[in-house]
């Protein structure tokens, strides 16, 4: 049987007063559906032996945090010794997206070739700046940055593991 995989929504970063609660620092681009009460997300930490399942008791945001509490965790000092921890869910709780949206996970490893065939290499990581995502791929010319824009990416083929590009000009 294959292993769980699992995948970031959250960094449990810092306390928040003596209830138990914690504050959070999103990764997920659906944080209203991963931290509502009731959810269910698994701590990672390097004290614990397993994955802990937590379920979500209380939620609100706080400036650029999100404040958790989770059932059976009322105190400072049953949620302070988790402080540096990554919430995760796993692989079967990842939403259908759009048609044009993809995981980062589903990108990671796709070859990229332009649209006169030249091959680029392979995405090895997704920047999040701002406007726009930006995929980093490393191949024979080093790294490349290319702009998840219509003007560069011409097609993505996640079955196949395959990006189409247009390199514009300043890209290389």
């Amino acid at each position: 049987m294959p292993e769980k995989r699992y995948y970031n929504v959250g960094k449990l970063v810092n306390t928040q007063g003596l209830r138990g609660e914690v504050r959070v620092i999103s990764t997920t681009d659906f944080p209203d559906e991963r931290f509502e009460k009731g959810k269910e997300l698994y701590l990672f930490h390097p004290t614990l032996a397993q994955p802990l399942l937590l379920k979500v008791a209380t939620r609100r945001q706080q400036k650029d945090f999100e404040i958790l509490s989770f059932e059976g965790y009322s105190s400072i000092n049953d949620v302070e010794k988790y402080k540096g921890g990554e919430l995760k869910i796993s692989e079967d709780e990842l939403l259908e997206l759009e048609e044009d949206e993809f995981y980062i996970h589903q990108l990671v490893g796709c070859e990229v070739v332009t649209d006169t065939g030249e091959e680029l290499g392979k995405i090895v990581d997704v920047l999040q700046p701002g406007a726009n995502d930006v995929w980093v791929v490393k191949g024979k010319r080093g790294e490349i940055l290319l702009p998840y824009i219509d003007d560069c990416i011409k097609e993505v083929d996640i079955a196949g593991k395959r990006v189409v590009c247009h390199l514009m000009e300043g890209l290389l």
